[in-house]
């Protein structure tokens, strides 16, 4: 029996355009969707936009529409652009919905009947000058756990915590600015604590009959957060407020991240009604369907350990596997609007970019680990280039017009010796090429695709069928060769089908011949006849990426970040001070002499080691050249800036040399870093030139 799966990525928000961060982790959900297809599973592939909550509601004001017509033209909005990059959903819905509303209440129901959600007041942040209740991401202060400024007001980007905003040191209100003050409401709340067996059991693989429900670093966190004590999750929020309201509770509606996973299953429940599918066949505790979640690195709280809780206790079935994806960097950094990398996937499209090229840039860097992913968009030309135009659709372009020119377009009956050799070489690299896209393993996946189209081509240039052309006396070996070529060429195409679909399509038109299967993509094609080639795909033109990074900075770039003026709390008390001030709390800097400054012994170190920290998801361990000073080994917070450490070898950081060493149980740090930055993903290296020796003076 073929494998029934119901597939999901994190639903986009529907505030804004779509950009090229958000497309990582959908593009890997829908290549690992048509790769399950390949396999003969069936699956439905379901999405949505994510359409409540207080931004929305501001940003429809502010947009002098309502909501509903807010998030109407947004989702028209993605939908045209996952259709442009070719996505192939069941159903694309909102979870602004009947559907959902009727899901979201009756979970609640049952969780309140099933004794797991409590009713106490609690002191709320209110901005006295908006009059109303402030999310949690509309509050910003210092992280109470390690110190990091401008946090949000659930968790730090920094070190990964997370807390009620109530817990902020100097917060203050995105919105107006203004210095929150604390007010009496009553909430509701989702007892997660109760479920801690439950957790306990599915991440030991025993709701999911020993499968892992995630890769083991991630599995790893959620048990962090596990034994660490779980919190009551409130799951109510004040009016005025856009979203469902909470069927036994007036004046109160149900927090966002409530209703937005429901919103998985409202979309598959829009299928099914549409449909004739059976909803109970894969959403019963007992069914033998199965749930997958792609979802990036920032949200696997609440997918992994809310969610799951929230589904047990309303009498559904748990999740069978959470899929992870990390963060999106552009050249190495942060994407950003000042230096047109803050690329929206409109702006990818309307610069003439194949849709398909960035399916396939993203699918030779993913892993089954949350890793994150640079665009090196030198790089990505580099490789779209040389591996899709100058590797696979190189060998039809030189091949097929011999084929109809010598033989009417009819492929030969059978390769020679050494080509049934070499094909038995290709199908040996091919063949663990489905297992490789089920584990998510695609950027192996596109190292045989490579491996494959290297032998291929070398076979080519060691024959050159284009020399053979020439004698008559050749014509049956320049038939098997150009027919060996083509069989291969279709052997690749079947590879790549999930990652370029479209692209593919055409090569299955040219053959005459298509792919339903991964199986399929073997056949020979003896005394077969293709139709006459036409070139599939063009090689990128530097000048469309430059124009895409210039588009960028136009529309994004030279617009000034929308300010506030930031009301900075007294030192001692929350009452406002310096109202004029646009300067936030965080950077209430005390005033310092010189000799102060002279204290910091600050020095120029070279990088000669930079790794990851086992243990740790946030340090990487660097080892220094500080010249007089010797080496020295230093752990820095740096880690979601630089996934890739290993690109930090050989260059020059500065470093403060004279800080007492610190024991860590990862061994003893010599100094500290330093970086400019917000903190988290947001974090540069602060640099010296070349000329500067190791262990050289900062003056």
């Amino acid at each position: 029996m073929s494998r029934r799966l119901l597939v999901t990525h994190a639903l986009p928000y529907a505030n804004g355009p779509l950009h090229l961060g958000h497309m990582l982790g959908y593009i890997q959900s829908d290549i690992w969707v048509r790769a399950q297809r390949m396999m003969g599973s069936e699956v439905y592939f379901v999405a949505a936009d994510d359409a409540h909550g207080t931004p929305i509601m501001l940003a429809a004001e502010k947009a002098g529409v309502s909501p509903e017509a807010f998030i109407d033209a947004m989702r028209a909005s993605h939908e045209a652009d996952f259709a442009a990059f070719n996505f192939s959903y069941d159903n694309y819905y909102t979870t602004h919905s009947e559907e959902n509303r009727e899901l979201a209440s009756l979970i609640y129901t049952r969780l309140r009947d099933g004794g797991y959600i409590a009713r106490r007041s609690i002191q709320q942040l209110f901005d006295p000058e908006k009059q109303m209740f402030l999310p949690d991401r509309y509050i910003k202060g210092t992280c109470p756990n390690c110190g990091t400024p401008d946090q949000y007001g659930d968790n730090c980007e920094n070190c990964g915590a997370t807390y009620a905003p109530t817990d902020l040191i100097n917060p203050y209100s995105v919105m107006s600015g203004a210095t929150p003050i604390l007010r009496d409401s009553e909430h509701y709340f989702f007892e997660l604590g109760k479920f801690e067996t439950l957790l306990h059991d599915w991440f030991a693989g025993k709701l999911t009959g020993g499968a892992q429900v995630a890769n083991p670093g991630v599995v790893a966190k959620l048990k962090e957060w596990l034994d660490g004590g779980l919190k009551d999750w409130d799951i109510s929020r004040d009016a005025p407020y856009f979203g469902f309201p909470i069927p036994d509770a007036p004046g109160k509606f149900f927090y966002v991240w409530l209703d937005a996973p429901v919103g998985y299953l409202a979309s598959f429940k829009a299928l099914c009604d549409r449909t004739g599918l059976k909803f109970d066949d894969f959403l019963t505790p007992d069914s033998s369907a199965e749930m997958h979640h792609f979802i990036g690195k920032d949200i696997i709280n609440f997918h992994g350990l809310f969610w799951p809780a929230m589904l047990h206790g309303a009498k559904f079935r748990t999740p069978t596997a959470l899929h992870v994806n990390g963060y999106l960097t552009v050249n190495g950094a942060k994407m950003s609007k000042s230096r047109g990398t803050f690329i929206q996937a409109r702006t990818y499209l309307d610069a003439g970019l194949h849709p398909e090229f960035l399916r396939y840039y993203f699918a030779t860097m993913l892993n089954d680990a949350p890793v994150d992913v640079d665009l090196d968009l030198k790089a990505f030309e580099e490789r779209v280039n040389s591996h899709l135009i100058g590797k696979w659709v190189n060998i039809a372009s030189r091949t097929a017009g011999f084929v109809h020119k010598f033989f009417d377009g009819r492929l030969a009956a059978q390769f020679s010796e050494e080509q049934n050799e070499l094909w038995r070489v290709l199908l040996s690299h091919y063949e663990g090429v489905p297992a490789l896209y089920e584990s998510g393993e695609f950027a192996e996946a596109m190292r045989r695709f490579v491996l494959i189209a290297d032998l291929v081509n070398g076979h080519i240039a060691a024959k050159a069928p284009w020399v053979m052309a020439k004698d008559e006396a050749q014509r049956a070996e320049l038939h098997q060769v150009c027919s060996f070529s083509l069989a291969a060429f279709r052997l690749l195409g079947g590879l790549l089908k999930p990652v370029l679909p479209a692209t593919v399509a055409a090569a299955e038109q040219f053959l005459d011949a298509p792919i339903a299967d991964f199986d399929a993509a073997c056949a020979t094609l003896h005394n077969h006849t293709i139709h006459a080639f036409e070139p599939l795909l063009s090689r990128i033109d530097s000048k469309r990426i430059e124009a895409m990074v210039e588009a960028s900075k136009e529309s994004l770039g030279t617009t000034p970040e929308p300010t506030v003026a930031i009301k900075k709390p007294a030192r001692n008390d929350s009452k406002a001070m310096n109202e004029n001030t646009a300067t936030p709390p965080s950077q209430d800097a005390a005033v310092i002499g010189i000799d102060d400054f002279a204290k910091l012994d600050l020095r120029v170190g070279k990088v000669l080691a930079c790794e990851f920290v086992d243990g740790s998801d946030k340090l990487l361990r660097f080892e220094l050249d500080a010249g007089v000073l010797g080496k020295r080994q230093i752990f820095s917070g740096i880690r979601a800036a630089y996934g890739e450490p290993e690109k930090l070898i050989g260059r020059n950081v500065i470093f403060i040399a004279n800080l007492a060493p610190r024991k860590m149980r990862f061994g003893l740090s010599e100094g500290m870093i330093l970086s400019a930055g917000d903190g988290g993903g947001d974090l540069f290296l602060l640099d010296a030139d070349q000329g500067a020796k190791p262990g050289a003076t900062v003056r």
